[in-house]
């Protein structure tokens, strides 16, 4: 499976943005930002609660949010959200264990 495969399955699982499945990191990066700016406009909470879920490093956010940043709120807090499902997908491959026998649920 490509990596843009897994990371749009993470973000499709994690904050509910649908792409096509032949979509470049672009395209995936522009529906995350879409994303993004409607919960900015109308639940800022879940935003919030999203990357707190998604370990997205406070001062990150900080960083992203501040004046003077070249990128807008959305753009910068859009392309974080992806640069950490990328780490989650490293992180995933790692550290892949093998189902132990007798464990199925």
């Amino acid at each position: 499976m490509k990596e843009i495969e897994i990371i749009s399955g993470l973000v499709q699982k994690d904050i509910g943005v649908v792409v096509r499945q032949e979509a470049d990191e672009q395209e995936l990066l522009s529906a995350i930002v879409d994303r993004v700016t409607w919960m900015l406009r109308c639940d800022k909470d879940l935003l919030m609660s999203y990357l707190y879920r998604l370990d997205v490093l406070e001062y990150k956010i900080n960083a992203a949010l501040m004046p003077g940043n070249p990128l807008t709120a959305e753009e910068a807090l859009g392309l974080l959200i992806f640069e950490r499902q990328k780490e989650r997908m490293v992180t995933r491959r790692k550290y892949k264990t093998e189902p132990i026998e007798g464990w199925e649920l």
